[in-house]
């Protein structure tokens, strides 16, 4: 029920989806460009439009009173950004203690300017030996754009470049907010 309702709100809205996620039990997948709380709405909409039981990570703030239940409902676990806590190592534990995981990031960390991305997903995609699916919302066209599965090598400065330019083609919804050149925060 909920997945035809989603993809009637896709259709409504004019949005569709152009390719699919891969056929695997574990991977990760980051979306972008994200530039607006949209992305977000967007996201939550396409998940279920897809059926899929993917988990995201939110800065821990959205966990608090009132709103807490409902973003843990919804799939979400917090994040404490001002900590040394080794996020990557947490993740990869829930790759490591799961039959199937599927992790949703936007490598931004923000939806605001930014120089450089977090390179948190590709790390956790090495440890974990988990595929990175690249997801982008164009907001011009209207469409949600699916890559195929990309296989990290562990060289990030081979690997950063294949993917930046998978989304230098993708229109967020602010594009003022997107560089042009992004390089991985090592």
């Amino acid at each position: 029920m909920f997945q035809s309702v989603s993809k009637f709100i896709l259709r409504v809205l004019g949005w569709k989806m152009v390719g699919q996620l891969p056929n695997e039990k574990k991977f990760i997948i980051i979306i972008g460009p994200h530039t607006s709380n949209w992305d977000f709405i967007l996201g939550m909409v396409v998940r279920g439009a897809m059926g899929a039981n993917v988990r995201f990570l939110a800065k821990h703030q959205l966990f608090n009173a009132p709103y807490g239940w409902f973003f843990r409902w919804l799939g979400g676990s917090p994040v404490y950004r001002h900590k040394d806590n080794n996020l990557v190592d947490q993740v990869v534990s829930m790759y490591e203690n799961h039959d199937e995981f599927i992790l949703g990031i936007a490598p931004e960390g923000t939806r605001s300017e930014i120089k450089r991305w977090k390179s948190g997903f590709y790390h956790i995609a090495c440890k974990a030996n988990v595929p990175i699916e690249m997801i982008g919302f164009d907001f011009k066209s209207k469409e949600v754009r699916f890559r195929e599965p990309f296989r990290p090598t562990g060289d990030i400065d081979v690997d950063f470049p294949v993917i930046l330019d998978y989304f230098r083609s993708i229109d967020g919804r602010h594009p003022k907010n997107i560089p042009h050149h992004l390089p991985a925060e090592k």
